[in-house]
């Protein structure tokens, strides 16, 4: 694998028919922060097919999956694409990371997960851009996998959150992407968040023991696919912590595109000292440092990753009239063959995607 630095001086020397003045790592690193920063003023990123959900997932901690999150959506945000970015860690690393308070009693996505409130009296705007959208996570979320035990349907709380929440906005206001973090586990959480979603988006560290528990989460997807949410897919795999000086890094990265094919993305994010300084500064590190092959690489994903997006179908239009409350009139009497065969007496609420 060529390296990631050179790669990205290689494609942008391509697009920008630059000169020989540009041939330094300097000269070329100055003219990304240029493109960065003034990204409001250049071509926006194409707008996907229908609106895009992507959960963020890997049970493994530690491999990047809060970062490529708020980088990736701030990305998409500074290039013109709506996003809506939910932290489900109750860590809140990601509020963190774009600014957003989430400290004890700040509305948070717990309160549209275990109280009355809807997504939009949680979300906050963030600094990053006004395109960026974010639901914070607070510690209280730590308790939430236990409060939503005896919650009838607990699995599907956070997709019906978010589908109300698409169905109250206007068409030109709804996002184009819903990004969701997930913490570093396969509990109800990450269900929730996997039932969300249409997509999976999972970040693999290049070292072999990131690849360990790949097997688990894949089952467990299988698993959520067969019977609470069919329409969900591995969509995108994206190698982080790449590291171009041991071959160690090369060879997990040739394993993982040998094995998943056409899902992995060209781009590849580098290790980079400016990635893991950023949060500590409240931003992403396309804010902090837009220059620094972290920035440049998880641009080049972004990019790559929103291109993918066109290609995808419309989904079917929402009706005009607002989903009925969840408990609008009283269900009706189990059947004699419901009860028997414990089958579910109501059937599930609508599956559709809100389209753009």
């Amino acid at each position: 694998m060529t390296d990631p630095g050179e790669r990205l001086r290689s494609s942008l020397a391509a697009d920008q028919g630059v000169g020989a003045e540009f041939d330094s790592p300097i000269a070329m690193e100055a003219m990304r922060a240029t493109r960065v920063l003034h990204a409001a003023d250049q071509e926006p990123l194409p707008a996907p097919g229908r609106i895009r959900v992507v959960t963020i997932a890997n049970q493994k901690g530690g491999v990047g999956k809060t970062t490529s999150t708020v980088n990736l959506g701030v990305a998409l945000a500074m290039y013109g694409l709506r996003t809506l970015v939910i932290d489900l860690d109750p860590q809140g690393n990601t509020s963190t990371a774009l600014g957003v308070e989430h400290t004890v009693g700040t509305p948070s996505i717990y309160d549209a997960l275990v109280g009355d409130n809807t997504l939009a009296e949680v979300t906050h705007p963030t600094t990053a851009s006004p395109n960026l959208l974010c639901v914070p996570a607070t510690i209280d979320l730590a308790g939430a996998e236990i409060e939503l035990v005896s919650v009838v349907a607990r699995e599907h709380r956070l997709r019906r959150s978010i589908e109300a929440y698409l169905h109250e906005l206007p068409a030109e206001e709804r996002p184009h992407y819903v990004l969701i973090d997930c913490p570093p586990s396969l509990g109800l959480l990450t269900l929730n968040a996997l039932v969300a979603g249409d997509e999976v988006l999972i970040p693999i560290q290049c070292e072999y023991y990131a690849l360990e528990g790949l097997g688990q989460l894949l089952s467990n997807i299988d698993l959520v696919r067969a019977h609470l949410n069919p329409g969900i897919s591995v969509s995108t795999i994206l190698l982080t912590m790449y590291d171009g000086r041991t071959k160690l890094a090369d060879q997990v990265a040739d394993e993982v595109r040998n094995h998943f094919g056409d899902l992995v993305l060209t781009a590849v994010i580098p290790r980079n000292v400016r990635v893991s300084e950023a949060p500590g500064y409240g931003q992403s590190v396309l804010t902090y440092d837009p220059g620094s092959r972290g920035s440049t690489s998880y641009v080049e994903a972004a990019r790559e990753f929103a291109h993918r997006g066109v290609a995808l179908p419309p989904a079917a239009a929402p009706s005009k009239a607002p989903p009925p409350p969840p408990v609008a009139a009283p269900p009706a009497p189990p059947s004699v063959a419901a009860m028997v065969l414990g089958q579910p007496v109501a059937s599930p609420g609508p599956r559709g995607r809100h389209a753009t």
